[in-house]
């Protein structure tokens, strides 16, 4: 099947707005590579340094400078249920690279935070930015150039993205994800969300609540939704960073360990100067990140990767935006029901056929570029496979299933369950949002509704306690957006708003802040840009004004007269409030530096071309390594700095 017009536009798009600063990226990669392993340039007391406290054997490799060294960046923490299990991955890798004749090392762990457990709580406002943290201190572990090729170990929602994104710096180096995997099933997905509900109705007491919530998050492993984190492993499959099928194989299981030691094997084999070198700032080009949007789409993924996408993209020096979602929406059909979008949870997802059964339909309709290059090689059709575990406890891949286990779950190409991808692009007088209609009825997809404006959660919570919310409306929450306080997710007002729509009310939330990658039935506008605190026109919304939200059309209008609207000052708020305490005063930084959601709500910026001499510099001093001192020449730093 040819490529489909729109996804072939849509990419020649990308390509060209993005050529300057994806070759700006591209030469980088080139002048970090070295002509032998990465060690080379360090000199002996640099080496000394990095291998001082290993076991004999691997010194010794490591001293003879000829085979790979695989570097270990764990999110591991054993807080989070998701990354509890990486607990044990180091071990297993090391084990696994040695067998392949190479050596890893554990180079160093990033933070890990739960949005499940900051929720509504000043924690939250640290969220997103802990995406752009995560990539820093992916920097910091890899800073010592030792390093082969890396594999990566995390899940959840901040954590894989920013992971890729400090990948991605340095481009130069393979880089093989690996996931932990679901936990099993628990309580179902409707009667979770219809206890949540009856909690805020007031109908049971928190120690009811407690208990469903017990019954549905209740051992190691990613939450079994279809949110961000899921939507994460989804989208490494779709971009070929992780072993085909790896995503959804529980914790703790021979399968689950046989992948791991499989992936620390392929490191070995895709790293720097092997056989099959493949550095994941090629693997990660604008062909793979349009397959990475389409396969979001396709299976009604988060919207927090309208913004993680777009800063992972910019990483790679290339240049995506809601217009580029928005036009692949149309075209891109669903193929999956998975909670919030359906009853069914990840796990019924993957035993249906999983994303191995996605990836072959979407290549077999034309919908995903199969010229691309993945940890396996060239070509995404290796990828349309499920893993098996053989008697010798080994990995094994068998075609995807040819048919779907179960239709209410997952269909094949010609039977989506909708015929677009369910996001869409929203503009007007009120700036440019995203809106996930995938969850939402059709009739609750448009509505005309007078604002009530709120400027924290806090503030609707009390409203709706108060019973000051039985009516139709919109629910303007403004002020949380990146400048504001970090863009912290605002799902803790799913339950209240859903029982107002039960309840007959035509209701709606506007927002320039974040849902989370849960949210579901009830219609939410959200990253408006820009945000209040940049001149965002929500800003200039007044308590009655009549709000028009039309998903078909991708309307988002306030319905003021235009000489009574460019006349109104922006509202202002103290939120001094937002930037003490839980941490936030040591986020000034970021608040202050961050770009707009649509620009992927980043505090970095896209490669800049620099003069070839100065890029040159990083691989012209490469000291012998019997040097006995460290390279000290102060001078040349000076006359040629990087």
């Amino acid at each position: 099947m040819p490529l489909h017009p729109v996804v072939s536009a849509v990419a020649e798009r990308i390509i060209a707005r993005s050529a300057p600063y994806r070759t700006a990226y591209l030469d980088r990669l080139e002048a970090a590579r070295q002509d032998t392993v990465q060690r080379s340039s360090l000199s002996c007391t640099n080496l000394a340094h990095g291998f001082a406290a290993f076991p004999a054997n691997d010194k010794l490799v490591l001293k003879q400078q000829k085979k790979p060294s695989v570097a270990i960046v764990s999110a591991y923490n054993d807080m989070l249920s998701a990354h509890q299990p990486f607990e044990r991955f180091p071990q297993l890798i090391k084990d696994a690279v040695r067998a392949a004749g190479g050596v890893a090392q554990f180079a160093g762990g990033t933070p890990a935070m739960c949005d499940g457990v900051t929720q509504g709580q000043p924690g939250m406002e640290l969220s997103l930015f802990s995406r752009d943290t995560i990539a820093m201190a992916t920097a910091i572990a890899l800073s010592h150039n030792m390093f082969d090729a890396v594999v990566y170990l995390g899940v959840c929602d901040k954590i894989v993205p920013g992971l890729l994104i400090g990948a991605l710096h340095f481009g130069h180096l393979p880089a093989v994800f690996i996931p932990a995997g679901p936990m099993t099933s628990g309580m179902s997905n409707p009667e979770k969300s219809r206890i949540r509900q009856l909690y805020a109705q007031g109908k049971i007491d928190r120690e009811g609540l407690l208990e469903a919530e017990s019954q549905s998050y209740h051992e190691a492993g990613t939450c079994t939704f279809y949110g961000t984190a899921n939507s994460n492993q989804l989208l490494m499959e779709v971009m070929g960073l992780h072993l085909p099928g790896a995503a959804f194989i529980t914790p703790n299981t021979p399968l689950r360990d046989a992948l791991t030691k499989a992936a620390g094997q392929r490191a070995v084999e895709i790293a720097e100067h092997g056989k099959e070198y493949t550095p994941v700032g090629r693997v990660v080009n604008e062909k793979s990140i349009v397959n990475a949007v389409v396969g979001l789409l396709a299976t009604g993924g988060s919207t927090n990767h309208t913004l993680h996408l777009v800063a992972i993209a910019k990483a790679a020096g290339i240049v995506i935006d809601w217009n580029d979602f928005d036009q692949l929406s149309s075209v891109i059909p669903m193929l999956t029901r998975i909670y919030p979008n359906g009853d069914a949870d990840i796990n019924h997802f993957h035993a249906a056929g999983g994303t191995g059964f996605v990836i072959r339909e979407l290549l077999d309709a034309g919908l995903l570029h199969d010229d691309v290059t993945t940890i396996l090689g060239h070509g995404l059709r290796a990828h349309c496979s499920e893993p098996f575990l053989q008697p010798d406890q080994t990995v094994m891949w068998k075609p995807a299933a040819a048919v779907s286990g179960d239709q209410d779950v997952l269909r094949a190409i010609d039977q989506p369950f909708s015929s677009d991808g369910g996001i869409k692009l929203m503009s007007g007088n009120l700036g440019r949002a995203v809106m996930k209609v995938s969850a939402v009825k059709p009739q609750h997809r448009s509505l005309e509704a007078p604002a009530i404006v709120f400027d924290s959660q806090e503030a609707f919570m009390h409203a709706y306690k108060a019973g000051q919310l039985d009516r139709d409306f919109v629910a303007v929450l403004r002020f949380q957006g990146p400048r504001a306080n970090g863009m912290p997710e605002l799902h803790a007002l799913t339950p209240a708003l859903a029982n107002l729509q039960d309840g007959g009310r035509h209701v709606a939330l506007v927002t320039d802040g974040r849902m989370s990658g849960a949210s579901g039935k009830v219609p939410a506008v959200i990253h408006v840009s820009p945000e209040v605190l940049a001149d965002g026109p929500l800003g200039r919304v007044r308590n009655g004004d009549i709000i028009r939200i039309d998903a078909e059309n991708g309307l988002l209008e306030a319905l003021v007269p235009a000489e009574q609207w460019s006349a109104r000052a922006q509202a202002s708020v103290d939120l001094s409030a937002n930037h003490i305490g839980m941490g936030r005063e040591l986020f000034s930084m970021f608040r202050a530096a961050v770009s707009a959601a649509e620009e992927g709500a980043t505090t970095f910026g896209l490669p800049i071309p620099l003069p070839l001499p100065l890029l040159q510099v990083a691989s012209e001093h490469k000291p012998d390594v019997l040097d006995a001192e460290p390279f000290n020449d102060e001078d040349h730093l000076i006359k040629k700095p990087i």
